[in-house]
């Protein structure tokens, strides 16, 4: 059992453990690193909030997906989104190589990127998405393949190919 609120230095190993994988999953979807900052803190600032009592690591690193998406959904839905204009639209934490697939990525529907995203960035099976996003199993995996098809597509639309990795082209 993992007791966030145990004592400060579980709670901080939690924000150096996660932070990053927050902010990637916030950036994705909100497109703007200022934003994903705010979305990061406002799940760590829930996650103390809450009772912080998990059966193990997979348990609340999947409660922190949710909660992540969650507050992504939420702050789109709010007023302060719809009238920001993005004044940097820099990169998050990503490589050159990265980020041009990162640019493909964001052309999907948001539901279709978040699938795509825990299951090749953070490794998540499809029954385990099911759970996080709280869809059934079957609609995550025909969604996940038409996100694969439109990805490739939109791949090689750009320059680049899909092999075991992800790699740019040779021009």
């Amino acid at each position: 059992m993992i007791n966030a609120l145990q004592s400060r230095e579980v709670y901080e190993k939690i924000v150096d453990d996660y932070s990053d994988m927050i902010y990637r999953i916030a950036y994705q979807n909100l497109r703007n690193r200022y934003d994903a900052e705010d979305i990061m803190q406002e799940v760590f600032l829930t996650l103390l909030k809450n009772d912080g009592k998990f059966k193990d690591s997979g348990h609340l690193k999947a409660w922190l997906i949710k909660v992540t998406v969650n507050k992504c959904i939420d702050f789109r839905k709010s007023a302060r989104f719809r009238t920001t204009v993005a004044l940097d639209e820099q990169a998050a934490h990503y490589d050159s190589e990265e980020l041009g697939i990162m640019d493909e990525l964001n052309k999907l529907p948001e539901e279709e990127r978040n699938i795509i995203y825990l299951f090749y960035y953070e490794g998540y099976t499809i029954s385990e998405i099911a759970k996080i996003l709280g869809k059934k199993q079957n609609t995550v995996n025909s969604k996940l393949q038409r996100a694969r098809k439109k990805l490739q597509s939109l791949l090689k639309k750009g320059g680049y190919y899909y092999e075991r990795n992800l790699q740019k082209s040779a021009e």
